[in-house]
């Protein structure tokens, strides 16, 4: 069970490294594409369909990451004590409605993906990009992100085990890290 979650884990970090650089190339992009539009007057074609189709691919890759290290938004004004069965309860519960919107979303974009690759649709552009490539990522992403959801569920209930102590939540010097209910 250790290496099924030591792989997910992986997985999340490769995606979450990946969407950081595709993030990197949006900025390269657009940069390159405010000079050549305002130094040359020269515009581009494909800057705008390719950016926006690397941010997509780059926020639904960076979704399990940010699981993984629990930086997505928590609320624990009334379970703060890490180990707690209340708080194992209450993550958990948080935890299978995510992998239960990932489990649909991962169904229904499935379906569209497929359709659109039978199909051949394309994007409605110059450049006409088949559509299946933007809309794999839906499914790519929540994929990754219930995986993860499914390894923090182990990790929260693995003996000795809690979610929160991969991440860091309670920082030291942080109201309610030492003595909270």
């Amino acid at each position: 069970m250790s290496r099924i979650i030591a792989t997910i884990d992986a997985l999340s970090e490769f995606a979450g490294r990946l969407a950081a650089w595709a993030f990197a190339a949006v900025g390269f992009f657009i940069t390159y594409e405010v000079f050549m539009r305002h130094v040359f007057i020269r515009p581009t074609i494909w800057v705008d369909e390719v950016s926006r189709i690397t941010q997509i691919w780059a926020a639904y890759l960076a979704a399990a990451l940010a699981l993984k290290h629990r930086e997505m938004i928590v609320i624990d004004v009334a379970f703060r004590k890490e180990g707690t069965l209340a708080r194992r309860v209450v993550e958990t519960f948080g935890l299978l409605v995510i992998l239960a919107f990932c489990a649909v979303t991962v169904r229904y974009g499935l379906q569209i993906w497929w359709a659109s690759t039978v199909r051949g649709h394309t994007t409605d552009t110059y450049l006409a990009l088949p559509k299946w490539f933007t809309q794999a990522s839906i499914w790519v992403g929540f994929g990754l992100l219930g995986l993860q959801a499914l390894a923090e569920i182990v990790r929260i209930w693995r003996p000795g085990g809690d979610a929160g102590v991969d991440a860091g939540t309670d920082a030291p010097g942080t109201p309610g890290a030492e003595g909270a209910p």
